[in-house]
């Protein structure tokens, strides 16, 4: 009985035992557009990423919100119902959906029940290729845009960004090199004719991609051939050339968030170096080593931040190694000595061998967790597009046990070449500047008070002495 009740668990579990993320099933439609299928975790739904090829960082700056503005247009409505109609048909279906423009794509985002997977893949269609555009739509989503953004964007907000004031730090060093827009592009000047011009041109089965994931219909293929098969292919759009470094940038800078406190952060920005092999695993496991650098050095050894961390970004086409600590305002020196001396010792004595493998061995493991679910899978098939070949993906384990000590050692040496960029946010002024202004002010009415007392009693004296 134990022995039969053991293999009854065993062929139930084996549905997920044999689960292979790195294996998905792929095709192109007549028309171009590339398909993605996975059978997932959880039968009952299904996870849907329609990615389409166009993002923030096609447009110059000017017109750089113009894929953004068509996103949010794009859910104005199929019909007269309107806007609201459109999400309840989403909400009958027992379905939640969204979209997000990123400087590469323009993704869908669709979570649903598998038993309705027909009915939203023919309104995500809809929304796609009906949706009708008129001037209300389009100044409502400008509106939606501005709100986003942080409010209308007026003359002094405008002057502000043109000074570097108000941005995070790693976009006020992008915008110092050339790599990232000054300020924000002018919705005003966005016209219909101009979104119209978009959807046309890139939002074409050539230039898409569908992700779907989890319990999918056996007859699927054969619907998606007579219904997304049937949208146009264009003539593919050049991308534009992502911007490069064409600026020089302050070494270090202060820069000024809110008005008293005794709280400060650091940010120490390195330009990534390009690698010839493993780029992004092998800069990702960097980012790791000198994260726990920071936890033992500005945490553990020296209890100067309690949550330091280190994080990549992009911005043009280069890549940002920020590394980040929370600090007393009084700390910031002895912290910036800190990270000179943890910079001089990796330039001189290398990666530890025994913390890198102990740190590798970390990621690897971590591979085996971040993807449970359908949702997490569709996202990392989204994400990982680029390395889809063959009916498979790149096998994030395998890329991770090829990167070597070696080779990210020389990729450390190449980030810290330079001195990097120190970037210091604090506010005006700490609380004891705050209260020694306040203490001066006070002594300045006192001695002006008694300057004026003093001023006043004169006359009268001298006026007494000439009546005696």
């Amino acid at each position: 009985m134990r022995c039969l009740l053991f293999i009854c668990l065993l062929l139930c579990s084996l549905s997920s035992v044999a689960l292979d993320r790195s294996k998905a099933e792929g095709y192109l439609l007549p028309n171009g557009l590339q398909v993605i299928l996975k059978s997932g975790y959880e039968r009952d739904h299904v996870a849907i990423r329609l990615v389409v090829g166009v993002g923030l960082d096609d447009f110059n700056c000017e017109q750089k919100e113009l894929p953004h503005l068509l996103e949010h247009m794009l859910f104005s409505g199929i019909d007269e119902s309107g806007e609201g109609g459109l999400e309840t048909r989403m909400q009958a279906l027992g379905g939640e959906w969204n979209a997000y423009t990123s400087s590469a794509d323009t993704t869908f985002v669709i979570e649903a029940p598998a038993r309705n997977q027909r009915k939203v893949l023919d309104l995500l269609l809809a929304t796609i290729h009906d949706t009708r555009f008129d001037a209300k739509a389009l100044a409502t989503a400008k509106k939606i845009i501005e709100r986003e953004d942080g409010g209308h964007y007026g003359h002094l907000q405008r002057w502000l960004d043109r000074q570097d004031i108000g941005h995070r730090a790693s976009d006020q060093l992008a915008i110092e090199l050339g790599l990232k827009c000054p300020e924000r592009s002018s919705l005003e000047d966005m016209t219909l004719e101009q979104v119209e011009a978009l959807r046309t041109h890139w939002y074409a089965a050539n230039n898409m991609t569908l992700i779907m994931v989890g319990g999918l219909e056996r007859l699927l293929p054969a619907y998606l051939e007579r219904t997304f098969g049937e949208l146009e292919a264009v003539e593919p759009e050049d991308r534009r050339d992502l911007e490069g470094i064409t600026q020089q940038a302050e070494q270090q800078r202060d820069l000024t968030r809110g008005w008293v406190g005794d709280g400060a952060k650091l940010h120490w920005l390195f330009i990534e170096p390009v690698l010839d092999n493993a780029h992004d695993q092998t800069l990702d496991l960097l980012s790791r080593y000198m994260e726990w650098a920071l936890y033992d050095q500005l945490r553990l050894r020296h209890g100067l931040s309690y949550g330091p961390s280190v994080q990549r970004e992009s911005f043009g086409n280069s890549g940002m190694l920020s590394l980040n600590a929370d600090l007393e305002r009084d700390d910031i020196d002895q912290a910036v000595q800190v990270l000179e001396h943890l910079f001089e010792d990796l330039r001189k004595n290398g990666l530890d061998p025994d913390t890198f493998e102990r740190i590798k061995q970390a990621a690897i493991a971590r591979e085996s967790w971040t993807t449970q679910g359908n949702s997490a899978l569709a996202d990392y098939y989204w994400g990982a597009l680029n390395d889809y070949t063959d009916g498979r993906f790149r096998d994030p384990v395998q890329k991770l046990r090829q990167v070597s000590l070696k080779e990210t050692d020389q990729a450390l040496r190449e980030l810290l070449k330079d001195s990097g960029y120190l970037r210091i946010e604090k506010p005006l002024l700490g609380y004891d500047e705050l209260y020694g202004l306040v203490a001066l002010a006070l002594a300045l009415i006192l001695a002006v008070g008694l300057l004026r007392r003093r001023k006043h009693a004169q006359p009268r004296q001298s006026g007494a002495t000439r009546e005696r």
